[in-house]
């Protein structure tokens, strides 16, 4: 009972809010989405203390209802617990609880807030049916919940055409990378003949080298089947090619933008790899791939964010780069390093989002840097909740960020292949860059001269107690979620703690050889983040002409990375603009000309031109009704007699 508390109560209290809005009215909806939530919180984290201190390892399956049985394919709706889906649900429903409480604040003013909170709740719900499954079609149906709630508060000020763009694209994207998810649970299917964790995930090693023939080329089945489920989390992970959505998702409200970030949509994509990984572990080129795509990412978003000046796209871009680096984790089978970064970048994500919401929120909804600047002293505890979290964010010592993200440096270090070589590299690169647009954000949001408005500076004041309260809660974890749980998570006997949950072949484990690198390696990420920073204040705060000289004498570079690597415009030149014209000439050529102008257009104009010849013989004529009738009498016989 617990666990079903835990994961339905956030969906009753969605529907609830959902059909009876109208007579409960906005204050009940708000407090019965919050307060559900909240109380799966609670639960959540008793679990969590339980197995950390009970030293025992839980897998329970709890069937709810018997859910498909036709032929072969038959499988229940059920709640798998393991240690993976007790730290998920630790992960989805504090955060969301946060988030639900400081919108009391940030949503005060709008007249939709409990649709808001409705899709708050909902999304809470999908993303803990996602995290529980112990199939991979409840699986799927989470996956696309957390799609659809996406789409729905992205675009929850559907008044703004900007807020439908980002919605639309979100959603697209996605179908993008959940038609390789659908083909993957198809092969899964296919080959194994079940779609349940237990029975798939026993097979697996029976399958290693197996090929099959697709249009005449032999390929490996596992290969095939991960790299299609890794597709789809390319997609909700925000993943180099498939990453184009996420900072357009910033249209939505900034507690949207927490949620999506810290612990539901993009977290989804990395559960999933690291919750089939006794499938992955046995295709090692799927595992090679994903820690290329995930250095690539982890530089690529780095690079973009430092030139960015919409606060939120800043942080947005941080998401992406993080992910990377869960992704060079899985793809060097280092998944509970990937899970613990998860854990810890929950916390100081989502604060730094709610941190930026709460600056937005101040200067009258402006989202541009260059528009803000010294509002250290108006905004006091914002401003210590930013440092706090990009100091977490920076992996500077003692804050979270420093034992799960400098730990995946670590590990890329410790493997011996090139690619984990060019992943360090990358790595450790991106540290740079994360240090430096950190601050970069601080300086320019919260010091130097003010660029606000007078009528705007005015009205500058911080955050109400509902919002700052959820922020304060959210940096005590930024600052002790790492220090913590890394013994219990990546310690050197951390596989007692996962037990079952986490699949790493023999050999292939890098933590071990993380722990044992020269202190020299273990700071190296730690000085190359102080670097970053200190460039950040030369470049801001010392000479802060010199950025400006450094575009104008770079230009090129510069709008390279201002305009995203021009991603967008590439997908625009290559795809859109190709389809909508494709589109348009099937529309007005093949619908409306041929099928429409032959169809029933066609033949509808045709009986009624031959209607309106008919009807000229309606006359009103006796003569003429006569001659008529005459002529049909001769045109009978002579046909009778003819025949």
């Amino acid at each position: 009972m617990l666990y079903i508390s835990i994961v339905f109560l956030p969906g009753l209290a969605a529907l609830t809010a959902g059909v009876f809005s109208r007579i409960l009215g906005h204050g009940f909806v708000m407090f019965i989405t919050s307060l559900s939530v909240s109380i799966s919180s609670i639960l959540s984290f008793y679990v969590f203390l339980k197995l950390i201190f009970s030293h025992k390892i839980i897998n329970e399956n709890i069937t709810i209802l018997e859910w498909i049985n036709s032929g072969d394919l038959s499988f229940s709706w059920s709640i798998m617990v393991d240690t993976l889906t007790i730290v998920m649900f630790v992960v989805v429903t504090s955060v969301s609880a946060l988030v639900h409480w400081y919108s009391f604040g940030y949503m005060k003013k709008d007249p939709h807030k409990a649709r808001f909170f409705t899709y708050l709740s909902l999304f809470t719900f999908a993303m803990l049916m996602l995290v529980s499954s112990d199939n991979f079609v409840q699986l799927f149906f989470g996956w696309e919940g957390v799609g659809l709630c996406s789409y729905l508060l992205i675009g929850f000020w559907f008044k703004k055409p900007s807020a439908n763009a980002a919605a639309i694209k979100a959603f697209i994207v996605n179908r993008v990378g959940d038609f390789g998810f659908a083909l993957g649970i198809m092969a899964i299917f296919l080959f194994f003949n079940s779609v349940t964790y237990e029975n798939v995930f026993n097979q697996a090693v029976n399958f290693e080298g197996k090929k099959f023939l697709f249009l005449s080329m032999n390929l490996d089945i596992l290969t095939v089947i991960t790299m299609l489920l890794f597709i789809g989390a390319m997609g909700k992970s925000a993943q180099f090619l498939l990453h184009t959505w996420l900072p357009d998702a910033m249209e939505g409200p900034t507690p949207v933008s927490a949620l999506i970030h810290a612990a539901t949509m993009v977290t989804a994509g990395v559960f999933m790899v690291v919750r089939c990984s006794p499938l992955f572990e046995y295709a090692p080129f799927t595992l090679n791939f994903i820690t290329l795509t995930g250095a690539i990412t982890a530089f690529f978003a780095a690079s973009v964010a430092i030139v960015q000046n919409d606060i939120k796209r800043v942080i947005a871009y941080s998401t992406c780069s993080q992910l990377g680096y869960m992704f060079i984790a899985v793809g060097l089978s280092a998944y509970s390093a990937a899970i613990f970064h998860l854990f810890t970048h929950a916390f100081f994500k989502a604060l730094l989002f709610l941190a930026s919401g709460s600056v937005i929120h101040a200067v009258s909804d402006e989202q541009d840097m260059r528009k803000m600047g010294g509002l250290y002293t108006l905004l006091p505890i914002t401003y210590l909740m930013v440092w706090i979290g990009s100091l977490a964010l920076a992996g500077i010592p003692i804050f979270s960020g420093f034992f799960s993200k400098d730990l995946i440096i670590e590990i890329a270090y410790a493997g011996s292949s090139s690619i984990s070589n060019f992943a360090f590299w990358m790595a450790l690169f991106a540290a740079f860059l994360t240090a430096f647009y950190s601050w970069r954000l601080i300086f320019m949001t919260f010091h130097g001269k003010t660029r606000i408005e007078k009528s705007v500076m005015s009205h500058v004041h911080e955050a109400p107690f509902s919002m700052s309260i959820p922020m304060i809660l959210l940096a005590m974890g930024a600052i002790f979620s790492g220090i913590l749980c890394v013994g219990v998570m990546t310690g050197h006997h951390n596989s007692e703690f996962w037990g079952n949950s986490l699949f790493v072949l023999a050999g292939r484990d890098l933590i071990e050889a993380a722990h044992d690198l020269h202190f020299s390696l273990k700071i190296l990420p730690v000085i190359i983040s102080i670097l970053g920073i200190l460039l950040a204040w030369y470049f801001y705060i010392y000479k802060i002409n010199i950025p400006k000289i450094i575009a104008n004498a770079n230009q090129p570079l510069y709008l390279f990375l201002l305009n995203k690597w021009y991603f967008d415009e590439m997908y625009n030149y290559l795809i859109v603009n190709p389809s909508r014209w494709l589109g348009y000439f099937l529309w007005k050529k093949g619908d409306e000309t041929v099928i429409d102008g032959i169809g029933p257009d066609g033949f509808s104009a045709m009986i009624n031109g031959i209607s309106k010849k008919i009807a000229l013989l309606q006359s009103g004529l006796l003569y003429h009704y006569a001659f008529v009738m005459l002529a049909g009498v001769v045109l009978f016989v002579s046909w009778f007699l003819l025949v």
